[in-house]
């Protein structure tokens, strides 16, 4: 019995795998990110349009949408987010601090304004705690994005729509 049981295991175990449900929420966890600073030169030129915020079952994801063809960027675990220019810190909630640097110009220079005139609330998000403005100066849009702590993410770039591009940063819900 013991021997018809083993044999039927090896012949039909690997038929059996593919009836085994997915394991995609398992498998799309399986972070290869880093906490280290990732940057991207900046070879095009482009606007900063809008900011927005959500969460998925993984991660909480920040876009920085731009008019033209954006691809720079800095970001970075920092102890304080300061405002370019004048160097002055910017209180960002939360229990570590990334430095989200966008190196492209607002819309309207000098001035937070974005689509809907506001900053998306990411307080209900299970790990961003807190998105402020910090700086639009000589090209470059600072924000700070305040996480519960230093957990892993990434950060790349994706073109349009409508001839526009997308700056992403994910930030993982876990190490």
């Amino acid at each position: 019995m013991r021997r018809s049981a083993a044999l039927a295991s090896l012949v039909l175990g690997p038929a059996l795998v593919g009836l085994a449900p997915p394991a995609t929420a398992v498998a799309s966890c399986g972070y290869a990110w880093g906490s280290l600073p990732e940057s991207a030169p900046s070879v095009r030129r482009a606007e900063v349009v809008d900011v927005r915020a959500g969460s998925h079952p993984c991660f909480d994801r920040l876009v920085v949408d731009l008019r033209g063809s954006g691809d720079g960027y800095f970001v970075r675990y920092v102890d304080a987010v300061d405002q370019d220019g004048s160097g002055r810190p910017v209180p960002v909630a939360g229990g570590a601090r990334l430095e989200v640097v966008v190196v492209e110009p607002l819309a309207v220079p000098g001035a937070l304004h974005l689509a809907d005139g506001d900053l998306p609330d990411v307080s209900g998000h299970r790990t961003f705690r807190d998105l402020v403005w910090a700086s639009s100066f000589e090209g470059r849009t600072t924000f700070g994005l305040g996480v519960r702590a230093r957990l892993p993410f990434r950060v790349f770039t994706l073109d349009g729509p409508a001839g526009g591009s997308r700056v992403v940063v994910d930030v993982a819900h876990r190490w």
